[in-house]
């Protein structure tokens, strides 16, 4: 008996892992790759804007830089070097 609730719920936790998740389109601008002509016009060359997105906490846009260890977010900067965010609420 005890090996058939093992079993069962090893296959409940295998088959728990393959949901999907959910879409909010309410969060749409900090989806990966999401982002603006606008932003697009100011980032620097050299920046991956494939990865970029909108990060709600700080309001500011960051990218994935892929290097040789590991990927790390850095922020999305501007030709003249100034991170790209948001304009904030007062």
């Amino acid at each position: 008996m005890q090996k058939r609730t093992v079993s069962l719920a090893t296959a409940l936790l295998i088959t728990a892992g393959c949901t999907a998740q959910p879409i909010d389109p309410v969060n749409a601008t900090s989806r990966i790759g999401n982002v603006s002509e606008a932003v697009v016009a100011l980032a620097a060359p050299g920046q991956d804007l494939a990865s970029a997105r909108l990060v709600p906490e700080d309001g500011c846009y960051w990218y994935e830089h892929r290097g040789p260890v590991e990927t790390t977010l850095v922020p999305l900067r501007s030709v003249n070097g100034n991170p790209i965010c948001t304009a904030r609420d007062t």
